[in-house]
């Protein structure tokens, strides 16, 4: 059946995690509680003492980072790393790239890292993030699926714990450190009931989107001041706009035949495209899977110095959006992403 890539819990031994239910968000059941409540910000706290940040930072070895997204840890083996060698040239501008391991450094390098949480089931896994432009330079940025499961804020057991966000992930290492996670927010259409109400309606409505506040470094940096940050964005797409993708794909860490295990960042391009099943998604040609969650689609991306500004994070693909094969699709960032980023900016000021 279709997904959205999000890791299920490992209780429900399966990667698949959210079917399509609707097709666009004209089809929305107008009953449902997020189709009749006005939006607002959902908040929750992450790693708010000393205490909890040195736990945080304990708990992800390298190995457990390699590991992250196993659906039984205790015995598949740890993935090989990638050595692909850098190539110091500029990737050609407007040069189509269906999915490869970015080679060319540049600020994206730094800016977008692997994003490891643990469901409140116990099960590791990881998604895609991006440090852009803010007034707090603390500001991070996601999709909603990697924070959290429809259902009551207050519940706990809806949002995934032990966030630690690692700008240029490469091989288990984490060349400009590690940040826990002060605080999350996504929109409150997550809070439906989930007896009513499904992730895949939310998504689909155009909501996938979190944003993160990231602690200092242990030597008080704030993360852009380590890592650089890119450009936001909250533009209408265009059709045919050529977008750079970046993400962590990992496909099923015990198939021998998967492509990625989410050991170094991949890059994707091509002309953007609406999906034909949900049209409030737009994507391009690429082949990345799980673990790509949340990484950024740029906008007028300069491969020579790898800044561009993020106009979306990734959300699913061509099995639950529709549309060519390999495709991958952005929620694009609107309104409600630009509700999201203001409140995260004016936290830690």
């Amino acid at each position: 059946m279709p997904t959205i890539f999000r890791p299920r819990p490992r209780k429900t031994a399966a990667m698949a995690a959210l079917v399509l239910a609707t097709a666009t968000a004209a089809l929305l059941p107008q009953t449902t509680a997020f189709a009749v409540a006005p939006e607002s910000i959902t908040t929750h706290s992450g790693a708010t003492t000393d205490q909890e940040r040195r736990q945080v930072e304990a708990y992800w070895t390298p190995e457990r980072m390699k590991l992250a997204g196993a659906l039984v840890p205790e015995i598949t083996p740890v993935p090989e790393d990638d050595n692909t060698p850098d190539d110091p040239h500029p990737l050609p501008a407007g040069t189509p790239d269906p999915g490869a391991t970015w080679r060319h450094g540049g600020a994206v390098a730094k800016s977008v890292g692997r994003l490891f949480f643990t469901f409140p089931d116990g099960y590791d896994g990881s998604c895609t993030a991006t440090v852009v432009n803010s007034a707090n330079r603390s500001t991070v940025i996601t999709a909603a699926h990697c924070l959290r499961s429809v259902g009551a804020p207050a519940d706990d057991g809806t949002w995934n714990h032990n966030l630690y966000f690692v700008p240029g992930y490469r091989n288990g290492t984490k060349p400009l450190g590690g940040f826990s996670i002060r605080s999350m927010a996504t929109s409150s259409r997550w809070n439906a009931d989930p007896g009513r109400t499904t992730s895949e309606d939310i998504a689909v409505a155009g909501y996938d989107t979190g944003v993160l506040v990231a602690n200092p470094a242990t030597a008080g940096r704030r993360i852009a001041e380590v890592t650089g940050s890119q450009k936001i964005g909250f533009t209408e797409p265009v059709r045919d706009e050529f977008i750079h993708t970046f993400g962590y794909p990992k496909g099923q860490l015990n198939d021998p035949n998967a492509k990625y295990a989410g050991s170094r960042m991949i890059h994707c391009a091509g002309q953007a495209r609406p999906a034909p099943k949900a049209p409030l998604l737009w994507g391009e040609p690429c082949d990345m899977t799980h673990g790509a969650s949340g990484g950024p689609h740029f906008a007028q991306f300069d491969t020579r110095t790898g800044t561009g500004t993020v106009v979306g994070v990734t959300t699913t693909s061509a099995e639950l959006a529709g549309g060519e094969t390999p495709m991958l699709y952005a929620t694009r960032l609107g309104d409600s992403a630009r509700r999201l980023y203001n409140w995260a900016q004016t936290r830690l000021l």
